[in-house]
């Protein structure tokens, strides 16, 4: 399940960066959080997407939605400049980056290797 956060949710289940400059992820799991606006047509693309994925993903990641028009500071403080952007959050990494409507296809591999890998893929 998809869930909208606000800068109040995002301080207790992402990231408190009023008590911390260091990134130190508060999540219980995994997350994709995606950067968007309402008005935004490549974000209303990846919405659905998101969606399929959430479902698929349930139970091992947490894919949070931010709305960049309401929460502006949250948008400031990761420099988000074009959407959507989605910030993929690992446990006990930094976080990652990407911009734009991404493929399915390819946000399923970003979130395997990125959110899901526990350990460095070794090559066969």
């Amino acid at each position: 399940m998809l869930e909208y956060l606000t800068k109040q949710t995002f301080l207790e289940k992402v990231f408190d960066y009023e008590k911390s400059r260091e990134w130190n992820f508060s999540g219980e799991l995994p997350a994709l959080i995606d950067f968007y606006a309402d008005w935004c047509g490549p974000c209303r693309m990846v919405a659905p997407v998101l969606e399929q994925l959430a479902k698929e993903y349930e139970g091992k990641i947490n894919i949070y939605k931010i709305d960049t028009e309401k929460e502006q500071e949250l948008a400031a403080i990761f420099g988000i400049r074009s959407i959507p952007s989605l910030l993929f959050c690992p446990k006990g990494d930094k976080p990652q980056m990407a911009q734009g409507a991404l493929p399915k296809d390819v946000l399923k591999d970003a979130i395997e290797k990125v959110l899901l890998a526990e350990t460095p893929i070794e090559k066969s």
